[in-house]
């Protein structure tokens, strides 16, 4: 496996490339959030490469050239590393993978920047949401993400009670939510906001993979998945569009690190299923989640 890493003043994004040995025709951009991410996105770019497709993980926030937090980051920075792999790496077919916080940005590139042949979404968001300073808490009245400067549209989360961590019951789901997650089911509700900071998914113009748990903990990936589902659906999309649900599923989801090689983090689970309980919970079915999030993500890509 070949490794490459870009910085923004050099390269324009910042990133960090793994290539299977013998190259590939195939290539996914990994967008998961910051460069200090728990869950780094060079291990999720590895992961690609074990199965013959090049990984590019493309950092947020974080690192020098970048925003600090995740606040008005530019979308413009994806432009060189389509670039890069289309002209240095003469690679045809592109997918984009974004989990979480990733998965706006994965659907911004796919409508702004286009090209992408899959769009993968793991516990995904229907709109975009307001940035925040460092202590994650304070808002700054502006978008998470913008486009030549100007903010791309997006909702407001009422974090105030700063409750965010705090589990609860919520008379909308069965299993209890974090602060957080009540803050963006309610800021869901919001039709008006909704429809106007709605991602246009449909004008993608990719095959659309969306991978959600049914008991999420931190935001109601699964509602999101539905909205977008019900979106392409109503849009008249000719693209493929596949929905997969997990029963118990938590936040984390999605593809997973290699597991001879990431020993230590494979080690910390028990630590992650303190944050997400429905992890904890749920722990043998959600690492089969795991394994069956990977399977359906690399037979979808190489489809």
């Amino acid at each position: 496996m070949k490794h490459e890493d870009f910085n923004f003043k050099q390269h324009g994004f910042v990133g960090h490339l793994a290539e299977p040995d013998a190259g590939s025709d195939r290539a996914v951009i990994v967008i998961m959030g910051g460069e200090q991410s728990l869950l780094p996105g060079i291990k999720f770019a590895e992961r690609f490469a074990d199965y013959g497709i090049t990984g590019l993980a493309v950092s947020l926030f974080g690192a020098e050239g970048l925003p600090d937090t995740p606040n008005q980051i530019p979308l413009e920075m994806f432009l060189p590393a389509v670039r890069y792999l289309r002209e240095h790496k003469r690679i045809g077919h592109i997918s984009v993978y974004g989990q979480s916080m990733g998965s706006i940005f994965a659907i911004l590139v796919a409508q702004y920047i286009g090209g992408m042949e899959n769009l993968i979404l793991v516990s995904p968001t229907h709109v975009p949401f307001e940035g925040t300073l460092k202590d994650r808490k304070t808002m700054t009245g502006h978008s998470v993400a913008t486009w030549h400067g100007k903010d791309i549209p997006f909702v407001k989360a009422d974090f105030s009670n700063g409750k965010a961590g705090k589990y609860q019951k919520h008379p909308a789901v069965s299993h209890k939510v974090t602060g957080m997650w009540v803050a963006y089911y309610n800021a869901y509700q919001n039709d008006a906001a909704v429809q106007k900071a709605r991602l246009a998914v449909e004008k993608t113009d990719a095959r659309v993979l969306l991978i959600a748990g049914q008991e999420d903990e931190a935001w109601p990936a699964e509602l999101s998945a539905r909205e977008i589902e019900r979106q392409l659906k109503n849009s008249g999309y000719q693209k493929d569009v596949k929905v997969v649900l997990f029963p118990h599923g938590s936040h984390l989801n999605g593809l997973m690190q290699n597991r001879e090689r990431e020993k230590k983090l494979y080690r910390m689970i028990p630590l992650i299923g303190l944050m997400y309980r429905t992890f904890g919970k749920y722990r043998k079915e959600n690492l089969g989640y795991f394994a069956e999030s990977e399977k359906e993500i690399i037979n979808w890509i190489k489809g």
